[in-house]
């Protein structure tokens, strides 16, 4: 299943235009509203993304409309990622889900030209890579803090040329938000893409989504998906074995997600001209206690963590206090289902009498 994103599909839609018209059929588009976009290639993006939709009868969710949002975040929303499947699109945290027992990877323009003109896509077989953790992740710990736990532990190029299979109590135990989070971060260790098996916690989460089977058609795509997992004894070419059950909350001190650490560390000795260099440009030094460094700047968002699960968490957080002077934070949700207030609840609420927390809840602004 390939999806679309504004900004690499206009040439895609180009490439091979007469052959796509050959295989698409066409639908009726309703008029769609756009808001008014200052940049003026942005514009252009969004509207060609919209011509070439309609031209095609391919489903969009433009902005202004109530099912807009993030790819990443969307589309899990609405039940098109279901197991077994091969998800494609132009980003590479296209791994994002992973987490429902997909394989799922980011791909060039060109690459999504030929997908929408073949439906195809020639690769090379990636090698198998099994991540293993061991243990209860104590309750203080989140799916962010076990992705960076790994990172640091696999580096940057730990995972390249691999799909990662993350296994293990730990994993078991996540929500579907938590482990579209693992799942998105494989390519921050270099891989291709990261899985998950589905289970019943994958099940429950796609029960009743729009685009998910129903009636008797759901009773047998469980019973299918079920199958999906590895045998017992399969050989992997690379192993990693993680115990977690002392992890701590963990965050970066540098420009690269592996560059992480305990949160009640400090910023480590570098080992390489870019940790240097990663060290200069964030201003740090080696020694300094993690929890001693002031943050200047909040984002809670983005396709990894924009979901109401973390929305909500970050909230409770808040709840009860206010911004420090000088600290700016930005709030996004991630779609509009997670933006609407019935959907969050008091989420909103926390967050806006926490004190200036820019907070997206507008079609056209901030508050």
């Amino acid at each position: 299943m390939p999806l679309l994103i504004e900004f690499k599909s206009p040439f895609s839609f180009c490439v091979k235009k007469s052959i796509i018209l050959t295989i698409l059929v066409k639908t009726p588009t309703p008029l769609l509203k756009l808001l008014p976009v200052k940049d003026p290639i942005a514009a252009e993006k969004m509207n060609a993304l919209i011509r070439n939709s309609k031209d095609f009868g391919i489903q969009l969710y433009p902005c202004g409309t109530e099912d807009q949002g993030i790819i990443h975040v969307i589309a899990p929303e609405k039940g098109f990622v279901q197991p077994g499947m091969v998800i494609v699109c132009g980003d590479s945290h296209t791994s994002t889900h992973g987490a429902f027992g997909a394989l799922a990877f980011g791909i060039g323009i060109s690459e999504v030209a030929h997908v929408l003109a073949t439906q195809t896509l020639h690769q090379k077989k990636p090698k198998k890579m099994a991540v293993t953790l061991k243990g209860k992740m104590p309750e203080t710990t989140t799916a962010k803090d076990l992705i960076l736990f790994i990172l640091q532990n696999i580096g940057t190029d730990g995972g390249v040329g691999h799909v990662i299979e993350y296994r293990g109590e730990a994993i078991k135990a996540l929500s579907m938000e938590g482990r579209m989070t693992i799942c998105n971060m494989s390519i921050e260790g270099g891989a291709r893409a990261g899985m998950i098996a589905p289970d019943e916690i994958t099940f429950e989460y796609l029960k009743d989504k729009p685009y998910a089977p129903k009636g008797e058609e759901w009773e047998k795509a469980v019973q299918e998906w079920n199958k999906l997992y590895t045998d017992e004894g399969a050989v992997f070419d690379k192993e990693v074995v993680l115990d977690v059950t002392n992890l701590t909350p963990y965050v970066t001190w540098g420009t690269a997600p592996a560059q992480a650490i305990s949160i009640d560390s400090e910023v480590p000795m570098p080992k390489n001209p870019n940790e240097e260099k990663a060290l200069e440009y964030m201003g740090l030094k080696p020694g300094t206690p993690m929890k001693e460094i002031n943050i200047d700047a909040v984002f809670i968002g983005s396709c990894t963590n924009s979901r109401i699960e973390d929305l909500r968490a970050a909230a409770e957080i808040v709840k009860g206090h206010k911004v420090k002077d000088g600290v700016k934070v930005m709030v996004v949700p991630g779609s509009m289902k997670v933006k609407d207030q019935k959907c969050i609840g008091g989420t909103s609420f926390n967050f806006k009498n926490s004190g200036r927390i820019r907070y997206w809840i507008k079609n056209n602004g901030v508050e």
